[in-house]
């Protein structure tokens, strides 16, 4: 596995990181929408320390994960649910 060394930048603060190339655009991407939504917090929410927007940012992206996380929780049990049905509809067929 291919590693590199990339710097992202976040909140005026640098971090070198080493991580598998194959991941390199999705933290890249991501830096830039944590960079994003900084300035978003600070100019539409009178946020002045990074701090405070970093935060922000960690409550928001957290609080994405876990809706996705729930959504596929749900989308799992209802196709779990379908197959089931599908199931036993053709044991009953199979009969």
């Amino acid at each position: 596995m291919e590693v590199r060394r990339i710097t992202i930048n976040i909140a005026g603060r640098i971090y070198p990181l080493n991580v598998p190339a194959a991941e390199e655009e999705t933290l890249r991407k991501v830096g830039k929408q944590i960079e994003n939504m900084i300035k978003d917090f600070e100019q539409n929410f009178d946020v002045r320390d990074k701090q405070d927007a970093l935060a922000m940012c960690a409550l928001k992206l957290g609080t994405n994960a876990e809706v996705v996380a729930l959504n596929h929780e749900k989308n799992i049990k209802s196709s779990t649910e379908r197959l089931m049905k599908i199931n036993q509809s053709l044991e009953e067929f199979g009969k």
